[in-house]
C-alpha cells in the first residue's frame, strides 16, 4: 500500500480514540494491521511504532512485509529495520525503547503481531538478569543434541504449564532463565512490576479474519514477496549465513536459503513458506484468544477488509 492507495475505513473504536493515548493494533500476519495503522496515523497525526520481533532487522524488508519506503515517508515509522543481522532483540529491549518513544509521542500507534510485546506492555514485564553466554551456549547445545524436547524436559512444571511448548524461542528462553537463575520463568513473572501502559490507558484492537480468508491473503502475500524480490533479498544474506542468528527466525528465510542452495524447487519452497506462515498465524490467533481476551475485536467484512502490505 502506498500513501495514494485507498485507505481502509477506521473502526469506530479507533475513530474516536483520544489523541493523547496510545493506540494498540494486534492480529495475525496478513490481516491488514499495517494498513489500518497507517490510516489511523495519517488521519490523526500519530507516529507508528513496530511491535513485530523480526521487522526490526534491516536485512528483511520484503521477507517480513515491512512498511514500504513510501509509507515510511508519509508517516514516521519507529523501530523498523534499525538493527543489524547479528543484533540481539528481546521483549525487554523493545519495552525500553517504547518507553522512550511514548515519552515523546504519547499517542503513538503501536502495531504488530508479536503478542508477547503487547502483554508485556499492558501487563508488565519481569526484570530477569541477563543470560550469561555460557548458559546460552549450553541451551543451543542441548537443543542441537536432543531437539526442542530436550529443553522442554528441563523446564520447571509451573513454567511448562504457562508457555507455548511448540515455540522454540520461548522454550529456550525459559530453559536459559531456569539454568541461569535457579528460578523458573513463571516465578520471575509472578514478581512482575506495574505495566508501562495499562489496558485502560490505551485504545486497543485485535483484528480477526476468518482462517480461510486469511489463508488466501497469506498465499497472495507470498506470491507478491517473490515477485518483489524476496529471493534476491535472501541471496544477499547467503554469504556467512548463520541459522542461529536472531534475524534468521524470519519465516521464509531458512526455506529460501535451502532453495537457493538447490535443496528444494521453488513451488515446494513457496508451499513450505505458506504452511509455516499459516501455522504462525494460528499461534497468533491462539495467543490473542488466551492473552488478549479483554481487547476489543474488529472483524472486517468484504470491502471493509484492510488491504495487506505485501512488500515495498
Amino acid at each position: 500500500m502506498t500513501p495514494d492507495a485507498e485507505a481502509p475505513a477506521l473502526p469506530e473504536v479507533l475513530a474516536r480514540a483520544p489523541r493523547d493515548r496510545p493506540v494498540l493494533i494486534a492480529g495475525p500476519t496478513a490481516s491488514g494491521k499495517s494498513a489500518l495503522a497507517l490510516a489511523c496515523a495519517r488521519a490523526q497525526g500519530r507516529v507508528i511504532v513496530n511491535a513485530d520481533a523480526l521487522q526490526v532487522y534491516a536485512r528483511w524488508r520484503i521477507l517480513t512485509a515491512r512498511p514500504s519506503a513510501a509509507d515510511e515517508a508519509a508517516v514516521p515509522h519507529l523501530l523498523y529495520g534499525h538493527l543489524g543481522a547479528e543484533a540481539p532483540w528481546s521483549v525487554g529491549h523493545w519495552l525500553r525503547a517504547v518507553a522512550g518513544i511514548l515519552a515523546r509521542h504519547p499517542g503513538a500507534v503501536i502495531v504488530g503481531g508479536t503478542g508477547l510485546y503487547f502483554t508485556a506492555l499492558t501487563e508488565g514485564l519481569s526484570v530477569i538478569p541477563p543470560i550469561p553466554p555460557v548458559v546460552r551456549a549450553a541451551a543451543e547445545s542441548a537443543r542441537a543434541g536432543g531437539g526442542l524436547a530436550a529443553l522442554v524436559a528441563g523446564l520447571d512444571p509451573a513454567t511448562a504449564a504457562r508457555i507455548d511448548l511448540r515455540n522454540p524461542a520461548r522454550v529456550q528462553r525459559a530453559w536459559e532463565v531456569l539454568a541461569a537463575t535457579g528460578e523458573g520463568l513463571a516465578a520471575w513473572q509472578a514478581r512482575t512490576p506495574p505495566p508501562l501502559v495499562p489496558l485502560h490507558a490505551a485504545t486497543a484492537l485485535v483484528l480477526e479474519i476468518d482462517p480461510a480468508r486469511l489463508g488466501a491473503r497469506i498465499a497472495a502475500r507470498i506470491a507478491a514477496m517473490v515477485a518483489e524480490g524476496a529471493l534476491e533479498e535472501v541471496a544477499r544474506a547467503l554469504p556467512g549465513w548463520n541459522p542461529a542468528l536472531p534475524s534468521a527466525r524470519a519465516i521464509g528465510a531458512a526455506e529460501f536459503v535451502a532453495h537457493l542452495r538447490g535443496e528444494a524447487d521453488l513451488p515446494a519452497t513457496i508451499a513450505g513458506v505458506a504452511a509455516a506462515t499459516r501455522s504462525y498465524a494460528k499461534r497468533q490467533r491462539t495467543w490473542a484468544r488466551n492473552r488478549l481476551g479483554d481487547w476489543p475485536r474488529h472483524r472486517p467484512q468484504g470491502t471493509d477488509l484492510p488491504p495487506d502490505r505485501p512488500a515495498c
